[in-house]
């Protein structure tokens, strides 16, 4: 699992990272809710594991905004406030799960493992691809947290580009996806709805994400 840990104090932060990376684990650490905010924004993660206690920004607020925006990751809290009123308030924030410290290592990897099954489970109704987040559900856009608005034929365009993140999507593959048609009479019009998409999404950022690939068609790059 790749993970991601809000975790201010020192120790606990160096024991956890240590110990989950031993067990076979990617382990990403934030020592702040802030720049934990702008990862879990940013990067894909299975499962976050989040203190409540954090400066700059607290870890409801963390979690509150994350939710939010959209961003299912599937999260666990793991504080000294153990409550029930404390926790009640966690997972009505839209925790996942919550462990109370001091914790026994084992539960925490065993509750990491369930977190994760369930979230395989489900079918994924949220697209990432670098910065951009794509919410089926809600049909929200977001490029590095900030809300794009698209049409319904850019969002069908967005859509199929970021389930084939890295890969070269035809023409012919949109105008399948967007018409059940292949008639060639529609490029032109697909044309425009890219440069309309292009303009929305990369707009105001150094780093273009939508690349023309001449003679075949577009593809969606992420560094």
């Amino acid at each position: 699992m790749d993970l991601l840990i809000v975790e201010d104090e020192a120790v606990l932060a160096k024991a956890l990272v240590r110990g989950l990376t031993e067990a076979g684990h990617g382990c990403t650490l934030a020592r702040n809710g802030r720049s934990g905010l702008d990862l879990a924004f940013t990067q894909k993660f299975d499962v976050l594991i989040l203190d409540l206690l954090l400066p700059d920004i607290a870890g409801l607020e963390m979690l509150r905004s994350l939710r939010a925006a959209g961003i299912r990751t599937p999260v666990l809290v793991l504080t000294a406030l153990g409550s029930v009123e404390d926790r009640v308030t966690g997972l009505n924030a839209g925790a996942d799960d919550y462990l109370v410290k001091p914790f026994a290592f084992p539960e925490l990897t065993a509750r990491l493992t369930a977190l994760s099954r369930r979230a395989a489970a489900r079918p994924a109704m949220t697209l990432t691809a670098g910065p951009l987040r794509l919410d089926l559900t809600t049909r929200k856009v977001t490029r590095a947290g900030h809300e794009v608005d698209l049409s319904p034929t850019e969002f069908s365009v967005l859509e199929l580009m970021m389930r084939h993140a890295g890969q070269v999507v035809t023409r012919k593959m949109l105008s399948r996806h967007l018409w059940d048609d292949d008639w060639d009479g529609v490029t032109n019009v697909i044309d425009v709805h890219i440069n309309r998409l292009r303009s929305k999404i990369d707009r105001d950022y150094d780093e273009r994400l939508i690349h023309t690939v001449r003679g075949r068609g577009y593809v969606l790059r992420t560094s």
